[in-house]
């Protein structure tokens, strides 16, 4: 493979402060100069400010100290010190902010980052795709059926997901529900945690049937009991140690993530606190920005470059180092660390081509930057008969692909990222649970992209286990 020959970041760091010399001075607003892509189109412009000026009066969804706290984990992920389990819902639901729909993620990611902690003996940093994670971009403005054309649905902050004039007509307001529901997501969470929630760890109250099917190897099954076996034993031995120490290995730190996509929220919400520096975006503690949104001369760079949270940045295939280390001075010129979160977004077939030769640049330019695999996106199909879903064995290969593939660049991997829920949906084929095409029709809820169901998350952790174990 052709890797640059020259350090790739002093060209583009020299561009990068011509273009920063002649760049306006950053506010939360700013971005309105720039073009925005995946733009929603409001027709009542007065809504519009009614529900922003609402927003702009909230109390934040979270703090910045916790927004500091997040950036310090994430810089000893960067070391190798930490690890990043990173997961929920492809698109939050208004109607599914519920506490059995809350209390069932939550599980999941707990129950899964458990399995991690004792196979990886390295602490855990839990990021939830939730309270937030409301709008979507799409590939297309419209969507046509039977010679109708409608907006896309762009996710519950937006507009609404059934074909109909009435539900997809852009609806400033539900910004200002999306907040609201967010809000009781996040009070319900921290409610549940400090409450001892972390209880739910005990693997004797974990739902391991899908060990059970036809279609997991008898030696794969031997050895997943084995790890829940040993898992059991652990817990066990730590409550034996007294009262205290389970105590406090109950009180677990949770974080909150979401694509900063629609900026009219996400600025509605980006303030100065007392004490701190610059500007903090409120409403979670770590945006990300998409494939479809990264622009470098884009409303949603422009919007991110100002803020002080740890920002996620989506890289797939077709990212070019050049690219890549543009976009990185910019978001972070100081190279701060624990600024950056780069998710690898590749898909099984094309990982092993496309991402080593942006570890390769971003190792020679000593950026600092936390590499974590999202190896759901890049692995989406959909089915003869249009349905879209994801295997079980793909996700599976980008993961394997993308630990190999740091260690032979003597770079870290440092988290994973999964689009997944608590529930037993069927909307990913594979997994021990044996799902096939034929069952997706049974419990296909999801409104965009298919999600992992709770025993096929479970099964990748303790697949995970398997391949990081010492």
């Amino acid at each position: 493979m052709n890797h640059p020959t020259t350090n790739p970041r002093d060209a583009a760091h020299d561009a990068d402060a011509q273009d920063a010399a002649k760049r306006a001075p950053w506010t939360p607003d700013s971005w309105k100069a720039k073009l925005a892509s995946q733009q929603v189109l409001y027709t009542d412009r007065e809504a519009v400010e009614r529900a922003v000026e609402k927003l702009r009066g909230f109390p934040p969804l979270v703090t910045s100290g916790e927004i500091t706290r997040l950036q310090t984990l994430i810089a000893e992920a960067q070391e190798g010190k930490r690890f990043v389990l990173q997961g929920g819902d492809c698109a939050e639901s208004l109607s599914d902010c519920t506490s059995d729909c809350i209390t069932n993620k939550l599980k999941i990611l707990l129950q899964m980052s458990l399995v991690l902690v004792h196979a990886m003996k390295k602490p855990v940093i839990r990021i939830g795709r939730f309270a937030g994670q409301y709008a979507k971009p799409r590939s297309s403005m419209t969507e046509t059926r039977d010679g109708v054309t409608l907006p896309s649905y762009f996710g519950d902050l937006v507009n609404g997901a059934d074909f109909e004039p009435g539900s997809r007509e852009p609806n400033p307001h539900l910004m200002v529900r999306a907040y609201q529901h967010a809000a009781v997501t996040l009070n319900f969470i921290r409610s549940l945690i400090d409450g001892g929630f972390a209880d739910l760890h005990h693997p004797e109250y974990w739902d391991l049937r899908f060990m059970e099917h036809a279609s997991l190897p008898p030696e794969l099954r031997a050895e997943y009991q084995r790890m829940a076996s040993q898992l059991a034993e652990a817990l066990r031995f730590m409550e034996a140690l007294g009262e205290t120490a389970v105590h406090e290995m109950n009180r677990v730190e949770f974080f909150t993530s979401h694509e900063a996509l629609n900026l009219l929220y996400e600025s509605a919400q980006t303030r100065t606190v007392p004490r701190r520096e610059g500007h903090y975006n409120l409403t979670t503690h770590l945006p990300w920005i998409g494939e479809r949104t990264r622009s470098l001369d884009g409303a949603h760079i422009e919007y991110a470059r100002g803020i002080r949270n740890p920002l996620g940045v989506k890289v797939g295939p077709k990212t070019t180092p050049e690219d890549l280390i543009a976009l990185l001075n910019t978001l972070n010129p100081a190279n701060e660390p624990g600024r950056i979160v780069l998710i690898h977004r590749m898909g099984a077939a094309n990982i092993r081509e496309g991402l080593p030769r942006l570890l390769d640049t971003v190792k020679k330019s000593n950026l600092r930057v936390l590499w974590i695999t999202d190896p759901m996106h890049g692995n989406t199909q959909s089915t003869a008969s249009g349905i879209k879903t994801r295997s079980f064995d793909h996700i599976l290969e980008e993961i394997n692909a993308a630990f190999d593939l740091h260690e032979q660049a003597g770079t870290i991997l440092g988290g994973v990222h999964f689009e997944l829920t608590g529930e037993d949906v069927t909307e990913c084929t594979g997994g021990g649970s044996g799902i096939t095409e034929d069952d997706l029709s049974r419990n296909y809820a999801s409104p965009c992209d298919p999600r992992l169901n709770y025993s096929q998350a479970l099964e990748l952790a303790f697949l995970i286990a398997r391949r990081t174990g010492q």
